[in-house]
């Protein structure tokens, strides 16, 4: 065959060269045409409509949570605080449980355990009375049989003791006297110097506060004893009827029993059954059900065995 039969050959018909681009058009078109059909077929967008109201509502939610988280943040709380009404502050946070939970987390910064003025003041040997000098506002006579002359508190705690004194004579458990109710810091002094001279200071130390480091000098602490023909002393009256229905009953009134047997690591006094101190029906609840045995263990303080100096 010649050159030019070979080349003839290998070329292409004519109709096969114009047949393939316009079968490639075709092909383009079609898809196109596939396309827009599914185009077509798509529904409309619809735009996102608005957020629902209570979604919206969420900043009020996390404002509530932060009450919650930090009670001082109420306006009921702040308003006891500032009424000095302590009962109603303690039940603004929800109750005694919830009052210490709140201190102990450290979620109730207006809450201060160094205030005298408030019945949830903590007085012990590394957390003397603030100032010094403090003094009640208010002071009133115990309506009770008194065996000293230091026979007053506060108003709040004197009614919960007369009440208390009433049901235990009620209950048969007979009747109750006191040795020692408030005592100021100058009294204080004396009954500290003269527990030196008969024992020296550290002997003083295991049972008499001193001065200014003195729960008695709050107003919300007293000692008792049991009367029955005579009154007794004071060392004599845990064992008591009267010492042990107090020990049972007294967180009903108020109360707590604040140098208990087993404790004095912590509290640094011997036991002393006859000291009775008052924080206020739902904290001492709260400390009855919670089976707490000190204040220090109540609101999370450290132990306070001795002094600092």
């Amino acid at each position: 065959m010649s050159a030019a039969q070979t080349r003839h050959a290998a070329r292409e018909p004519l109709a096969v060269r114009v047949a393939t681009p316009i079968g490639v058009l075709f092909t383009a078109v079609a898809s196109l045409a596939t396309l827009c059909g599914v185009l077509a077929t798509q529904p409309p967008a619809v735009p996102t409509p608005p957020a629902p109201a209570a979604a919206m509502a969420i900043p009020g939610i996390l404002v509530d949570a932060q009450i919650a988280a930090n009670p001082c943040a109420s306006d009921e709380v702040r308003a006891m605080l500032e009424a000095g009404d302590d009962a109603a502050t303690v039940m603004s946070f929800g109750g005694g449980a919830e009052f210490r939970e709140a201190v102990v987390s450290g979620n109730a910064p207006c809450i201060s355990l160094s205030d005298p003025s408030r019945s949830w003041v903590v007085v012990n040997k590394q957390r003397p009375l603030e100032p010094a000098s403090f003094a009640p506002a208010s002071l009133a006579d115990i309506d009770l049989r008194a065996t000293t002359l230091s026979n007053e508190l506060r108003p709040e705690p004197k009614l919960a003791l007369e009440a208390m004194a009433a049901d235990a004579r009620a209950a048969g458990a007979g009747v109750i006297g006191v040795n020692n109710g408030y005592r100021s810091y100058g009294v204080q002094q004396r009954t500290y110097g003269a527990h030196v001279r008969d024992r020296g200071q550290s002997g003083a130390d295991a049972v008499s506060a001193r001065p200014g480091f003195s729960e008695h000098q709050s107003g919300l602490a007293f000692d008792l004893v049991a009367c029955d023909a005579t009154c007794g002393s004071i060392e004599a009256f845990g064992p008591t009827a009267q010492g042990r229905w107090v020990a049972e009953n007294g967180w009903r009134y108020g109360f707590i029993v604040r140098y208990e047997h087993g404790h004095t690591g912590t509290t640094g006094y011997a036991p002393e059954p006859w000291h009775i101190r008052y924080i206020g029906p739902e904290l001492a609840k709260a400390y009855h059900d919670g089976g707490f045995h000190t204040l220090e263990e109540f609101f999370g303080l450290p132990p306070a065995p001795d002094y600092s100096h």
